[in-house]
């Protein structure tokens, strides 16, 4: 294990020979290939959408929720315009009919 002392981050896992690998990111997808002021330029643009009244409404909301009725919420995310739980992947781009089309006002807090 001597080979993984100076790993930060890593995520250690097992293949079928028993052999050991080292996965340079915990996580499968690709992230987006931005240079470092467009990098930043994104992560403000995000924290200055994830402040906006209405999405802190909806946090709220869907943190109540999940606490309020734990075994329904598991695995899944509230749906504040179908006002029902749903899989991340049917939660997302208006239900498949892409986010043009989309609209703040048909929400419901």
């Amino acid at each position: 294990m001597s080979q993984f002392n100076n790993v930060s981050f890593g995520v250690i896992i097992q293949s079928m020979s028993n052999k050991f690998e080292l996965r340079s990111s915990p996580s499968p997808f690709k992230k987006q290939k931005l240079s470092a002021q467009a990098r930043r330029d994104k992560a403000a643009r995000d924290l200055a959408y994830a402040k906006t009244p209405a999405r802190r409404k909806k946090k709220a909301d869907s943190q109540r929720r999940r606490r309020a009725n734990p075994s329904a919420a598991k695995g899944k995310d509230w749906d504040h315009k179908d006002g029902r739980w749903e899989t991340p992947s049917k939660n997302r781009g208006n239900d498949g009919e892409g986010t043009k089309k989309e609209s703040g006002k048909n929400y419901k807090i």
